[in-house]
């Protein structure tokens, strides 16, 4: 068949997906793909509607950890686990999780996550403790991190078919006909334009609420003070507006109150409301009045209400030149060059060549921060930390808790920390058949949720366990497009044959100046244009590391009007340019 009449053909079902879909996908982060490949995989068409103008959500930003039961990984390296013994760990962490989730993804990540994911591409090239209730190795880690789960669905959604794409589209309302939802109001954020698309059914995965400063103070949890300041770490576009949608047509929220934070917040010195997860190894804490708190290396579970506790709530990790060496920003592409132009950005990271000038520029009380240090320092020539356990003989050092060493080698440092507020464990009510459910506990026809938009349906409870986050998200995904799937009759699509692009062009350094003569990249990333999100972040980094155009867009150069277009297939293959850094490791247990 001539080429052509492949593209018309494939344009005609695109078109047709998108005004009768069986499925209507609000958001394209690791749920939503995961629902929309099951769904097509069944042969329902599909509509993903999704505010940005990629996919990935929270999870391609993320490390990509997965908590899985019983996997290959585990075996090879000796690791008893069983449902039971992580079922038991999720109960009790999480103190009032939905046992009814915990017992049915305990049982089922092996197959459904684990084995899915495999399946698909994702490499799991690590498997690590990881703290946080888990009383054996179940933290896996996959090659890419984040972008080593996304890319693996999407790319498979692309190559199966039958799922299209409305980038940079927000879901304003929900249509419903009877009492049924039957679609989604949009608006076409780059085009200013509104529109409808009616669909035999809509399911809401939009992330949490991390991003609505306002719900998440009105809903922080009642055991502790609320600070004065508290920075968001997740999703950009994280704001609840999932549960605004479901509330429009009837559904019900519960557990706002859960909310996943961490201690260690670092300031995005772009933006004062956001921060970034970062670790302090060899740091000491103090408060404001230069005083040490708590266990450093200690569960956000615990810390997190000892930071609120202060006065203001919100400390410094005091460290030194070769404490400067282990910090880390945990946020997938923060290589090194990027934490040094934090470190760079005068005041910003306050530092010193004395402990004086140090508390000087930091606003410390000196005498105060000197006693601090001063103390700490006897204690690692004595092998005991008799304040707050970090060390002793009988504690066992690990990459949380290395070995103790003094802050004595100049320049010294006080990094601005602060709650990070990462992701919502409540949201929308839902069944564990991610049906999304009323007040009185019904479910509302043709309404589905799922991932972190349904606080994970409530599988960590209060305190949720580290991985256990985008696992569950990829298994609502699935489990909503099979309840779907169950009402529409339907017959399979055929295994698709075609293998996708996945190697761009060879870069030609002298070809970016034909990007260059068309397009004033500086001019259109400081232009701040709704539905150009994307665009702007990814360019600033192109433009502060003086990247080459072709680096990305090979498939471009040289200029033809009748192709000059983003190939999405080849798109996805450059995500690891910004998604990517060396992998964080986890505590222990890692194969050789």
């Amino acid at each position: 068949m001539p080429a052509i009449y492949v593209a018309l053909f494939l344009l005609f079902r695109q078109v047709s997906c998108a005004q009768n879909p069986d499925l209507i996908v609000v958001g394209a982060g690791i749920s939503g793909l995961s629902a929309a490949l099951e769904a097509a995989r069944s042969g329902l068409k599909v509509t993903v509607v999704e505010l940005n103008s990629v996919p990935g959500g929270h999870a391609v930003i993320s490390s990509g950890g997965l908590s899985l039961i019983g996997t290959p990984l585990q075996a090879k390296l000796n690791i008893n686990d069983t449902p039971e013994i992580a079922e038991r760990d999720f109960l009790r962490w999480g103190e009032d999780a939905n046992a009814e989730f915990v017992r049915y993804y305990t049982r089922n990540s092996k197959i459904e996550i684990h084995d899915w994911m495999a399946a698909l591409g994702t490499e799991f090239v690590n498997v690590s403790l990881n703290g946080a209730g888990n009383s054996v190795a179940r933290f896996h880690s996959p090659r890419q991190q984040g972008l080593g789960l996304v890319a693996p669905v999407y790319r498979e959604i692309l190559r199966q078919g039958g799922v299209t794409f409305l980038f940079g589209h927000r879901a304003t309302g929900l249509l419903t006909d009877k009492g049924r939802v039957t679609g989604v109001r949009m608006e076409n954020l780059r085009a200013g334009k509104k529109s409808e698309l009616r669909g035999g059914a809509v399911l809401i995965s939009t992330g949490g609420f991390a991003a609505n400063h306002d719900l998440v103070r009105a809903s922080w949890p009642k055991s502790m003070p609320v600070p004065d300041r508290v920075l968001t770490g997740g999703g950009f576009f994280a704001t609840g507006n999932g549960m605004d949608l479901v509330r429009g047509a009837g559904g019900a929220s519960r557990w706002l109150d859960h909310q996943w934070n961490y201690a260690t917040g670092l300031p995005d010195p772009e933006d004062p409301s956001r921060g970034y997860f970062s670790m302090a190894f060899s740091a000491i804490w103090v408060n404001a009045q230069g005083k040490r708190f708590a266990l450093e290396q200690h569960e956000p579970k615990v810390t997190i209400p000892l930071i609120a506790a202060q006065n203001p709530a919100r400390f410094w990790a005091v460290f030194d030149a070769e404490g400067r060496k282990s910090f880390r920003i945990i946020h997938a592409g923060f290589t090194q060059d990027r934490i040094n132009a934090i470190f760079e950005k005068p005041g910003f990271i306050p530092s010193g060549d004395s402990v004086a000038s140090l508390a000087r520029a930091a606003g410390l009380p000196p005498e105060a921060l000197r006693a601090s240090i001063d103390r700490y320092n006897e204690m690692v020539d004595a092998g005991e930390d008799e304040d707050f356990r970090r060390f002793s003989p009988s504690v066992r050092t690990s990459r949380f808790m290395p070995p103790p060493r003094k802050i004595a080698q100049p320049p010294f440092y006080a990094a601005p920390m602060y709650i990070l507020i990462r992701k919502s464990m409540g949201g929308i009510h839902v069944d564990l058949d991610c049906r999304v459910l009323n007040a009185d506990g019904k479910p509302v026809p043709g309404l589905y949720a799922s991932g972190e938009a349904t606080g994970f349906g409530g599988l960590n409870g209060s305190h949720g366990m580290e991985g256990t986050f985008l696992g569950p998200a990829i298994l609502m995904g699935r489990m909503a497009a099979r309840t779907v799937a169950k009402g529409v009759r339907t017959a399979p699509p055929e295994a698709p044959a075609r293998e996708l692009r996945s190697t761009p062009p060879a870069v030609n350094p002298n070809l970016a100046a034909a990007c260059t003569a068309c397009h004033d990249v500086a001019k259109l990333v400081h232009a701040k244009r709704n539905g150009y999100w994307h665009f702007e972040r990814a360019h600033e980094v192109v433009l502060s590391r003086k990247l080459n155009c072709t680096g990305c867009h090979a498939e471009m150069a040289p200029f033809r009007a009748e192709s000059h277009k983003i190939d999405r297939e080849l798109q996805i293959t450059v995500c690891q340019h910004c998604h990517t850094n060396p992998p964080f490791t986890g505590r222990g247990f890692r194969p050789e």
